[in-house]
């Protein structure tokens, strides 16, 4: 298929230091082209891809000197896409509802991943202009709050399998890594350290906006012996700083859309001590890659269980639930869906069949229709994992081609 991938232009792909949807993306665009996709790129001119790179502002905002006012650079970025649109089977964007008012006119099958909280306000009153415009969510927690909107799947996050190394040993010290904000819980994983007298390293940006927060809150609590800072890391430190830890503590208080950092502490073996918010009981296999607990108190008492664990099965749980060739093929076979589905999606009527509602075929014959498009490897994702993760059931949905002219 010919894709266009939409990045957001506050980061490169990939970013240089953090920058959790670029990652993602970057991710996508290699799987697919390793599985002969044409992908085409739409993103700041210091992305590093393996996808045709169609470079809309020469630098990312978020780093880039002198600092550019960021709607000019949109305004470039969907007069790009606009131009080439009709060069594609099918385009996907990753920048929230910027697109929206252009993409549903120009008669090129999209597709919206939403990287984000949808509670916020506004947003109902955004997908209520377009209500056949695809999304898809990052967890199935993260659509609840716009259940109104068009959505056609769950599809995790996944990273290269082989991006880190695992460790089976114990770790010596507790993890927190991602954005010193108050929703991440840094002082939260500061007292659950302290509490647990074990050491905390931390490993995180400080936002703009959050630097007064950093000032007056944190930063005298990072006393460099018990608790240490080590700021933004890139891929490189971040393997080792995952593998060593005994456990990655993520005490959020906000409806989490995902938590890459989740996945990528399992990748290194390492368990996952998290509260109970947002995707974390769907990312988490409470009692195998780690701990889903309610408060601090609980998250003291997991840290003295993490010998319960094995963390090669942490590893394990990984490589079949979060890696970036699952990712790959099921967006590829929801790509197809949109690419040859009827103009109007409809909307299957009762549980069955594929495994999510009735189509006409069963589950074996939705399967093999879209298997003279993936390999064999991508027939068998489909069945096994693409439609048991996808546990509620969307506006309008579109699991197979039920006409069979489209098989050719």
């Amino acid at each position: 298929m010919r894709i266009a991938q939409i990045a957001p232009l506050a980061e490169s792909v990939p970013p240089k230091l953090y920058g959790g949807t670029e990652r993602v993306v970057a991710w996508l665009i290699d799987e697919l082209v390793s599985l002969g996709h044409e992908v085409t790129l739409f993103a700041s001119g210091d992305s590093v891809t393996s996808a045709r790179l169609h470079a809309v502002w020469p630098r990312a905002l978020r780093l880039g000197r002198p600092k550019t006012d960021p709607m000019v650079a949109q305004a470039a970025l969907l007069e790009a896409v606009a131009r080439h649109a009709t060069e594609f089977d099918v385009i996907h964007a990753h920048i929230d509802w910027l697109h929206l008012p252009l993409l549903s006119r120009l008669g090129v099958p999209f597709l919206t991943t939403c990287h984000g909280r949808m509670d916020l306000p506004g947003f109902s009153d955004v997908v209520r202009h377009f209500p056949d415009a695809p999304f898809v969510s990052i967890s199935d927690n993260q659509r609840t709050p716009l259940s109104e909107a068009n959505w056609i799947g769950t599809i995790y996050h996944g990273l290269p399998a082989d991006l880190f190394r695992p460790s089976f040993e114990a770790g010596s010290y507790l993890a927190f890594l991602g954005r010193l904000t108050a929703e991440k819980g840094p002082e939260a994983a500061i007292r659950i350290a302290r509490a647990a007298k074990m050491p905390l390293r931390i490993a995180a940006k400080v936002p703009r906006g959050d630097r007064s927060y950093f000032k007056e809150q944190l930063e005298p609590q990072i006393d460099g012996e018990q608790v240490q800072l080590t700021g933004e890391v890139n891929d490189d430190a971040k393997r080792q700083f995952l593998a060593g830890a005994a456990a990655l503590l993520f005490p959020i208080d906000w409806p989490e859309p995902f938590g890459l950092v989740m996945i990528e502490a399992m990748a290194c073996g390492t368990p996952v001590i998290a509260f109970k918010s947002g995707s974390v009981p769907e990312v988490i296999d409470n009692g195998i890659t780690g701990f889903v607990v309610t408060d601090e108190a609980e998250a003291v008492e997991a840290i003295g269980r993490l010998s319960e664990l094995d963390r090669s099965q942490v590893r394990g749980q990984f490589e079949k639930r979060f890696t970036a060739r699952r990712m790959a093929h099921i967006f590829a076979i929801t790509w197809h869906w949109l690419a040859t589905a009827p103009m109007k999606p409809f909307r299957h009527e009762a549980a069955g069949g594929c495994g999510r509602a009735t189509c006409g075929l069963d589950r074996s014959a939705c399967v093999s229709r879209l298997a003279y498009f993936l390999p064999a490897a991508a027939t068998a994702a489909a069945g096994s994992l693409f439609f048991p993760r996808i546990r509620s059931e969307p506006k309008r949905m579109v699991h197979c081609a039920t006409d069979s002219s489209s098989d050719s």
